[in-house]
């Protein structure tokens, strides 16, 4: 039912009545959307109405009640919200809102937004998803091409349009990304962030392209996310990667070492606090200064690439030493750089592009592009130690609920 109190409360010279739904916020929003009311009255778990529309509201149906039923209605529903679970912006280096673990039979959408989705990877890793209980939807989107540039999977608002439609599905618990490659970028001007302030925090899972979706997550929403392997990666992978992952997902109390049993190299010695943010190395420096970045200041920074030659890694960690990017951040820690030319060059350039920041640098963490890919929460705050090498989160990277 939809309830609206009296105009009683003074702000910018005007009257304002709070406009609720005690059924859904669905419900509510299509009932705004018909009077149109924008999208930005809404706060929290009510719209902002002015005196001038009150009698318009309640002639369309909303139900007049007092301003104390209101707010027991909410509560009693369900569907009051406190300012600390609104996905909003946080201040830099604080931790980011956490989205729910996973249980039996929660429904996980597979959307593509960044390259072609080859059918039999994608059917495999689909195959693991549903043999942990989830059900799995996969949008209707995923197989197609774009139409003139091959290299990506659909139309950039076709591809936003089906990241919004899982996010605003009340039913779908999280969000897996069919493959990386390159496209999300192109797809983030057709995301509505206000609009997806108005959910509720939901479990995002990739990783590579999907890197720059973790950033506009975390700058723009405030929330954290999961860097994991994508649905076509997870169908090739072995049991650590999976292990990891449902570890993750389902049972986060017990993932608090980040760091799997490989050995890590030490690049730079130290101790180090701070929350979680990175991921691709390419994909972060195309993101520098675009309006979806998230600082790294105060924070420990994971990177990661694939394929690229050493002078090219250099070049991108140039760039984000130059550009101002790795200022104040806590710490580094290097994942995977497979496929990237001589390893001993590899390890000169980290030390000499990283080992002089002054702060704890470690290399060889077991995520990215090679299996193992350990997945990891983003946004949750995690203590670095070189001695010996050690990486662990101070909370669960999921909520119980």
């Amino acid at each position: 039912m939809i309830l609206i109190d009296p105009p009683q409360v003074v702000a910018r010279g005007r009257r304002w009545s709070h406009l609720i739904s005690d059924e859904s916020f669905d419900e509510l929003r299509e009932f705004a959307d018909r009077l149109g009311l924008p999208r930005r009255a809404f706060e929290r778990d009510h719209y902002d109405v002015p005196e001038d529309r009150y009698q318009q509201i309640v002639a369309a149906g909303a139900v007049p009640v007092r301003s104390r039923d209101l707010v027991s209605r909410l509560s009693r529903a369900g569907l009051r919200r406190r300012k600390s679970t609104l996905l909003t912006p946080r201040p830099v280096g604080r931790s980011l809102l956490r989205p729910r673990r996973l249980v039996h039979g929660d429904r996980i959408a597979v959307v593509g937004m960044s390259g072609p989705v080859p059918v039999d990877m994608l059917g495999a890793g689909v195959e693991v998803l549903e043999s942990w209980g989830l059900s799995v939807d996969v949008h209707a989107d995923v197989l197609t091409t774009h139409p003139r540039f091959p290299y990506l999977a659909g139309v950039d608002e076709v591809r936003a349009a089906a990241f919004t439609a899982a996010w605003e599905d009340s039913d779908v618990a999280a969000i897996a990304f069919a493959r990386g490659g390159y496209g999300i970028a192109r797809s983030l001007p057709y995301l509505d962030f206000d609009r997806l302030s108005g959910g509720r925090p939901k479990l995002v899972v990739g990783f590579s392209d999907v890197t720059a979706l973790h950033q506009a997550l975390a700058s723009r929403l405030g929330m954290g996310s999961v860097h994991g392997p994508v649905v076509t990666q997870l169908g090739a992978s072995g049991a650590e990667t999976r292990r990891r992952l449902r570890a993750l997902l389902f049972e986060p109390e017990t993932v608090s070492e980040v760091l799997g049993p490989e050995p890590v190299r030490v690049v730079s010695v130290g101790h180090a606090s701070g929350v979680l943010v990175g991921g691709n190395l390419r994909v972060l420096c195309a993101e520098v200064s675009t309006p979806t970045a998230q600082p790294s200041q105060y924070s420990i920074v994971v990177l990661e690439d694939v394929a690229e030659q050493p002078y090219k890694i250099d070049q991108m960690l140039t760039q984000l030493h130059r550009s101002g990017w790795l200022d104040k951040a806590s710490a580094i820690v290097l994942g995977s750089f497979r496929d990237c030319g001589d390893p001993d060059l590899l390890d000169e350039v980290f030390d000499d592009r990283l080992g002089r920041l002054g702060i704890p640098v470690i290399s060889g963490f077991a995520c990215g592009h090679d299996d193992p890919n350990l997945a990891f929460p983003l946004g949750v705050r995690a203590t670095l130690s070189t001695t010996p090498p050690s990486l662990r989160l101070a909370q669960p990277g999921l909520t119980v609920c």
